[in-house]
């Protein structure tokens, strides 16, 4: 698809809206994955709890290795520990480098964010979302984030700010987003 056969904003009657123009990356995604693991309630619950059992599992597999009575288990729990607290600190990158491919397909990304919602238009699909399908968006140094935080579902939209094509739509674009979606 030609990204200018799209349409812009204001002629689709959506009145002022922001344009970004960017590629998905995969650190992209890592981060917003990170920032949805702090979101939800059930990934908050997992960003401690992998840590914990991962760490208690070290523990009793190293003092059943040190006493000598573990055996076979003590080497378990010691794999089981160490794969926990890999999963904790790498997780979102392995996630993220599973997209890949599918980054890459989806190639250079139109976003238009205006009063209606959110229209995202790649080399693979469009879609247009209400405000209401991602209630709540987030703020990191390097894009903004809106997620949708039902425990069932995993939608979100990562608006890169060096998508942005003027440097003083970030804030129009911050203010779209305060005006329409919760910030966490």
């Amino acid at each position: 698809m030609d990204m200018r056969e799209v349409e812009p904003a204001a002629a689709a009657g959506a009145g002022e809206g922001v344009e970004l123009v960017y590629e998905v990356t995969t650190a992209d995604l890592a981060q917003a994955i990170r920032v949805r693991s702090r979101a939800t309630p059930a990934l908050r619950r997992q960003r401690w709890l992998m840590p914990l059992l991962g760490v208690l599992s070290l523990l009793l597999g190293g003092s059943t290795l040190l006493t000598g009575r573990g055996g076979s288990k003590s080497l378990m729990f010691l794999g089981m520990g160490l794969l926990l607290c890999a999963a904790t600190l790498y997780g979102p990158r392995l996630q993220a480098r599973a997209f890949a491919g599918m980054l890459a397909k989806a190639g250079r990304t139109r976003t238009v964010v205006d009063a209606c919602g959110i229209r995202v238009t790649t080399q693979l699909y469009s879609s247009r979302m209400d405000w209401s399908a991602q209630p709540v968006y987030a703020e990191t140094p390097d894009a903004f984030i809106t997620l949708d935080i039902d425990k069932r579902a995993a939608a979100m939209t990562i608006l890169p700010k060096r998508g942005i094509q003027v440097p003083a739509d970030v804030d129009r674009l911050r203010e779209l987003l305060d005006a329409n979606l919760k910030r966490i």
